[in-house]
């Protein structure tokens, strides 16, 4: 299996990054806040860089045409956001939007590249 399909390294790799981003979108609030948002972060990504992939893994071959390309990384997109910022607010992430600002972005690009990348192979 090559690196670039492994769900283990897309997932470990998602995780260390995005929680050390929400630990630094929340480095200015007293501890243990940055390192809770870190956590969650962490964890959140990886069950989601997981499960997205899986979703993205369906939903291509199902999906006709241009539809295989566009409704996955939009699906992606909106299940993302909606998890992340509802397990944030739970969690009493201080910095909800800025937590959110790069994982967000970064899973919606990973999207679009992996479905181009499942999408051309079809």
């Amino acid at each position: 299996m090559r690196l670039a399909d492994s769900s283990l390294a897309h997932t470990a790799a998602g995780a260390a990054l995005m929680g050390g981003w929400a630990f630094y979108a929340n480095s200015g609030h007293p501890m243990p806040a940055p390192l809770v948002a870190a956590l969650v972060q962490g964890a959140m990504t990886a069950a989601i860089t997981y499960g997205l992939k899986r979703v993205q893994e369906a939903l291509v071959p199902r999906l006709p045409g241009v539809a295989g390309l566009v409704g996955p990384p939009l699906v992606c997109c909106a299940i993302s956001f909606v998890l992340l910022f509802t397990i944030h607010s739970l969690a009493g992430t201080p910095e909800v939007l800025a937590t959110l600002a790069v994982p967000t972005t970064v899973a919606t690009l990973y999207a679009m590249l992996y479905t181009y990348r499942l999408w051309s192979r079809g």
